[in-house]
């Protein structure tokens, strides 16, 4: 799989009448200030700087739309568990992320996590928010482990989903290393109905990140 290169900065949404029609396919990336969102979108998509990062979390405050073609669409939500975002803003995100998830065209939502971290309640926020579509965690920057602490952070990751009875799939994934990055976008294609599930090899709770 070669990336999407034609993916290009579509709108940012800061309003219930900006949103683009709801047509087509569409797929959200969420997660923690800092998780390393932005760079996993970028890696993803095969681009290196289509999603802005920083190392200054919250820095996403707008629901931030790229058209991959006429049909298909990623939305790159605000970071969340960052204080400095005021109640304010906060709240002004609530009645947007009310109207992304009744859109007919959402499909699927990635949520990253930091590997480091443990997958905690504002995660698990957006897991029961996308009660209606598929949930794929990325446990990110698993570079930053070694091997055996890789495989503790995957298990642990998923004991935690399985005895919360959320079901998302999970796998580790580094956009240093670029584990893990064939299988995420395997899992967007299938979202976005760019590849055929029953002749690609899916994505389970048991994938280690490896490609």
């Amino acid at each position: 799989m070669a990336g999407f290169a034609h993916a290009q900065f579509l709108l940012s949404v800061a309003s219930l009448a900006q949103f683009p029609p709801d047509r087509g396919a569409e797929v959200a990336f969420a997660g923690r200030s800092n998780a390393g969102k932005s760079t996993a979108l970028n890696a993803i998509l095969g681009r290196r700087a289509l999603a802005r990062t920083s190392k200054t979390p919250g820095r996403t405050r707008l629901l931030n739309y790229f058209a991959l073609d006429a049909e298909r669409r990623i939305v790159d939500l605000p970071g969340y568990g960052y204080a400095k975002v005021s109640e304010r803003e906060r709240l002004g995100w609530e009645p947007l992320l009310a109207r992304l998830r009744e859109r007919s065209s959402l499909r699927g939502l990635f949520l990253i996590v930091d590997s480091r971290r443990e997958v905690g309640p504002l995660d698990f926020a957006l897991i029961d928010w996308a009660d209606r579509v598929p949930v794929h965690v990325l446990l990110a920057k698993s570079d930053k482990l070694n091997r055996s602490e890789a495989a503790r952070a995957l298990r642990s990751a998923e004991a935690t989903l399985e005895a919360s009875g959320a079901r998302p799939t999970v796998q580790l994934f580094s956009a240093v290393s670029g584990d893990g990055v064939a299988a995420a976008e395997r899992v967007l294609r299938e979202w976005l109905e760019l590849l055929d599930p029953k002749k690609t090899p899916g994505t389970s709770r048991e994938a280690t990140g490896a490609d």
